[in-house]
């Protein structure tokens, strides 16, 4: 989380200080209509890279526009610990029985604070949504080996802490193991940033937007039985984009 924070704050101070000059040129109004953007997530929940998204916005005034988004990130548990088997070398997480994996479609609206120039410069916008949260808890899958000494009897389980020794785990199974026992869960989320947008010109468009995220489960996820679980997550996000306008 630490990491992500520092990479958050050096982007943004990166943009702020493009922001001075930006604002010095003269202004000209946009023509586009819509803007199809797509990008990576990074979030203090997912690790370096949380997932993917892509978002078509259109405009409803000189300041103002509307979008709508969908957003698919893995959000993972503070308490994983990534260990490597001493028989064959792959990694598994130790006491994880579940992956969680979020799909979260959302309208949000977009307000430009400072206008950039029509062929360069920064422009700032706040930016707000909110939508459902589809969560999916995948089994997390190992491969196990039942043998006793000097004999191999691997098995592809479930992830199960109060009955598998970790010495004699092999490794991950990989995640679409357990697909096809995929439990869905539904919430809401709501989140609200800044983004810090460039385009040489008004057809394209790249940045990056900053900000916190909060959602909400019915229920608690297991990812970690043995470890504390909850339905609500908070996390600071990144996203970094690119897009077309017309």
């Amino acid at each position: 989380m630490k990491v992500i924070r520092s990479i958050a704050f050096s982007i943004v101070l990166a943009f702020a200080v493009a922001i001075v000059p930006a604002l010095a040129q003269s202004q000209e109004d946009e023509s586009f209509r819509n803007e199809l953007s797509y990008g990576i997530n990074l979030n203090s929940n997912g690790g370096l890279i949380g997932g993917v998204f892509v978002r078509s916005a259109f405009t409803m005034n000189d300041d103002m526009l509307q979008f709508g988004g969908l957003e698919i990130v893995e959000v993972k548990h503070p308490r994983e610990l990534r260990v490597y088997s001493g028989q064959t070398g792959d990694s598994f997480i130790i006491g994880k029985q579940n992956y969680l994996f979020v799909v979260r479609p959302h309208y949000g609206r977009e307000l430009v604070l400072f206008r950039k120039a029509a062929e360069s410069g920064v422009q700032v916008n706040a930016v707000g949504a909110i939508g459902p949260s589809l969560g999916l808890l995948v089994p997390y899958y190992i491969r196990y080996n039942y043998g006793q000494t000097g004999s191999q009897d691997v098995r592809t389980e479930q992830y199960e802490p109060k009955i598998h020794n970790n010495e004699r785990i092999e490794g991950a199974a990989g995640v679409f193991t357990g697909l096809g026992e995929t439990n869905l869960n539904v919430g809401l989320h709501g989140k609200a940033g800044m983004s810090f947008e460039y385009g040489r010109y008004n057809e394209s468009v790249a940045g990056i937007e900053v900000g916190l995220m909060v959602e909400a489960f019915t229920k608690d996820m297991i990812i970690i039985p043995q470890a504390e679980n909850n339905n609500i997550f908070t996390s600071v996000y990144l996203n970094i984009y690119y897009g077309r306008r017309k």
